[in-house]
């Protein structure tokens, strides 16, 4: 692989997507540009990939990581809700393998004027694409202690939200990061931990994913509302929930959807939908005869997701918390 941004579950995207040469392929969230530069790499000489990202920086990282491809790599900045459109300017009927790697990226997370980080100060934005014209700044300066409180428990699962949008509500204005971060843990007032290697917390359990590491590592107690934040700013569930009906019917017969997601609220809407569209009747369990008429579309490769193993976490201590899931367009759909 070219040197640069790793990304996460490199080979087991590509596995997964069997890019070929002639092949068509749509990297959703293209990043660094990571995935796509392996999709290219697999389906020369002749294999195509639609690059699409609403980060400007990451378009301009990826434009030069894969500058080798030349017109093979199409890359344009726009959200991977609007795939049809996207397809339909390229002439493209169908795709061959679609790959989604959802929520924020470590470069991200490392540009300290993006905001996304309360490691380092910097005003509060949390945009993934700059022209949008609200900022992490706006909600929280602007929303009900009521709006707040919910959008903190609903997309950072936070108990102490309440307490938290009352705090900072009283702190008004808040502009920083770090300035939210203090008003987080007077509010909080301490530490949690969680296990490192695969799994994740859920109403403070572990979810156990398989091998991996049991040790406790501190969390800080801004974590769970810098992500409800984020996720509301760039409205990624919405997104999330847009695209995968989207992805499924730009698939070819035997194309291959891969998603890769960082916490339970992205995993559950693949997984859910994954479910949903590998049946081929979505009535209530009880109803004595089906009258929905739901077809399966897609065969579900993966009834688990699939998690990193300990040698990428140990370099990439981020995608500890990543795990993949797979779906293949049926045949006959």
């Amino acid at each position: 692989m070219a040197s640069g941004h790793s990304p996460v579950l490199y080979q087991v995207v590509l596995q997964a997507l069997r890019p070929r040469p002639g092949g068509r392929y749509v990297d959703g969230t293209l990043g660094a540009g990571g995935h796509a530069w392996g999709i290219l790499q697999s389906s020369s000489p002749d294999g195509l990939l639609l690059g699409m990202d609403v980060d400007p920086q990451a378009l301009a990282l990826a434009k030069e990581r894969l500058t080798e491809f030349g017109p093979r790599a199409i890359i344009i900045q726009a959200s991977y809700a609007t795939l049809p459109l996207q397809l339909l300017e390229l002439d493209w009927a169908a795709v061959d393998g679609i790959v989604l790697d959802v929520g924020v990226s470590s470069m991200q997370l490392d540009t300290p004027e993006r905001g996304f980080s309360f490691q380092t100060d910097a005003q509060l934005d949390m945009r993934f694409d700059p022209s949008n014209p609200t900022s992490a700044a706006d909600l929280v300066n602007q929303l009900s202690e009521k709006e707040l409180a919910d959008l903190i428990y609903r997309y950072g699962d936070e108990p102490g939200a309440r307490r938290i949008a009352r705090a900072i509500v009283k702190n008004r204005p808040v502009l920083s990061t770090q300035q939210l971060s203090g008003v987080i843990l007077e509010a909080v007032g301490k530490f949690e931990t969680r296990p490192t290697g695969k799994g994740w917390q859920r109403r403070g359990k572990r979810v156990s994913t398989g091998e991996g590491s049991s040790q406790k590592k501190p969390v800080h107690p801004a974590t769970r509302t810098f992500q409800a934040l984020r996720i509301a700013v760039n409205q990624e569930l919405e997104a999330l929930e847009t695209v995968l009906p989207q992805a499924m019917m730009a698939l070819a017969p035997g194309g291959r959807l891969a998603v890769i997601s960082f916490h339970s609220l992205e995993d559950r809407i693949v997984k859910q939908f994954f479910r949903r569209e590998s049946q081929d009747c979505i009535c209530p369990p009880r109803q004595p005869v089906c009258t929905c008429g739901h077809q399966a579309v897609l065969k579900v490769i993966t009834p688990r997701p699939i998690y990193p193993q300990a040698e990428e976490v140990s370099l990439n201590p981020r995608s500890r918390s990543s795990r993949l899931r797979i779906a293949e367009k049926l045949a006959d759909s």
